[in-house]
């Protein structure tokens, strides 16, 4: 097959042509000192991504959602927005490795629904301390031990306008009070520690290549997630 050749654009791009338009020396010099040429400061410290293998996963008794069907889903929202406005959600992305390519590690109900940990906060409650005990009920372990959630930065932030499964990275502009807002955090997991699994759940590693584009198979905020994590900086322990 040959390789396609990429013409220029046709039109002249001389001095002062495309964008931003610069027609004076004057000009030039407020646009440099508006956006002063450096480099961007990191904002994010390196994260750690250990091994697949450095993980050892056991079972725990079932987890069952709180509605037994999508509509009790959105009539309970529906009630509970009559009462205490917009739902707060939140979810963790836990990253591992395997070969040198980040997994996320993603909850796995029947064949084709994945979701990842987290749920609903109680009102007033703290995102970050939500987090925490959501992760904890749903894969924390069952000895006693008490499991150490560093929760790192958020990665996204989702929004639900009606009562209704659509979702959208931001508020549509004709929306006044959302119904749910859902916020993502990157979670830093540690070299090493255990996860029990609801019985009714499979945990699975999905690498980033499987998710990249593909909301058919995991729904816009899993598979979007390749696009919001490159900002970060990964080790490979």
């Amino acid at each position: 097959m040959a390789t396609p050749q990429i013409k220029p654009v046709s039109g002249t791009m001389g001095p002062g042509s495309g964008w931003p338009r610069r027609t004076s020396n004057a000009n030039q010099t407020t646009f440099d000192n508006k956006f002063p040429s450096q480099q961007p400061p990191m904002i994010n410290r390196p994260i750690n991504l250990y091994p697949l293998t450095n993980y050892t996963f056991g079972t725990k008794e079932p987890l069952f959602e709180k509605d037994p069907s999508v509509p009790a889903r959105f009539q309970r929202m529906r009630e509970e927005f009559e009462k205490i406005g917009m739902r707060r959600s939140v979810e963790g992305v836990l990253l591992v490795h395997e070969h040198g390519l980040p997994h996320v590690l993603l909850l796995q109900l029947g064949t084709t629904f994945f979701k990842l940990p987290g749920g609903e906060l109680s009102p007033g409650e703290d995102e970050v301390e939500g987090l925490k005990r959501l992760l904890t009920e749903t894969l924390g372990r069952q000895d006693g031990v008490k499991q150490d959630w560093v929760v790192e930065d958020t990665i996204g932030n989702w929004w639900r306008p009606n009562f209704e499964p659509p979702q959208y990275p931001y508020v549509p502009p004709h929306i006044t009070k959302p119904k749910e807002h859902k916020r993502l955090f990157l979670v830093q997991l540690a070299e090493k520690a255990l996860f029990a699994v609801p019985k009714n759940y499979k945990l699975v590693a999905a690498p980033l290549f499987e998710l990249y584009d593909n909301s058919q198979g995991y729904g816009p905020i899993i598979s979007s997630l390749p696009q919001a994590l490159c900002r970060f900086n990964f080790i490979y322990m």
